[in-house]
């Protein structure tokens, strides 16, 4: 059985770095996950599209301090972790390795 540190991780190409400029985000469904790529102060972050508080979408949710507010009940999430920082989420959300390789955002699911 490999462990945690031979596991090869597969990134997946989630869209060129000129389609995300600094302050937006994109959601996409990659390997039946839906994920959320966001850009925000020169850094990218992946996280689930989903909050862990009802299931919504937070694709269109304020994103301020590296932390997404979801727009249905305002719960929030830490980008960096996915930890929820404020009620009614009290789950965290799975987070994914993100990369740029030739001018593609790359996404670990």
């Amino acid at each position: 059985m490999l462990s945690e540190e031979q596991v090869v991780k597969e990134f997946t190409r989630f869209c060129e770095t000129a389609a995300l400029p600094d302050g937006s985000k994109r959601a996409k469904k990659i390997n039946g996950s839906m994920v959320l790529v966001v850009h925000t102060k020169g850094k990218l972050y992946a996280v689930s599209n989903v909050c862990s508080h009802q299931d919504k979408f937070l694709h269109a949710g304020r994103v301020r301090n590296c932390k997404i507010t979801c727009p249905l009940h305002g719960a929030q999430f830490d980008l960096a972790t996915g930890n929820a920082t404020c009620l009614p989420a009290t789950k965290p959300i799975p987070t994914y390795e993100v990369r740029v390789v030739d001018d593609w955002i790359e996404v670990a699911v």
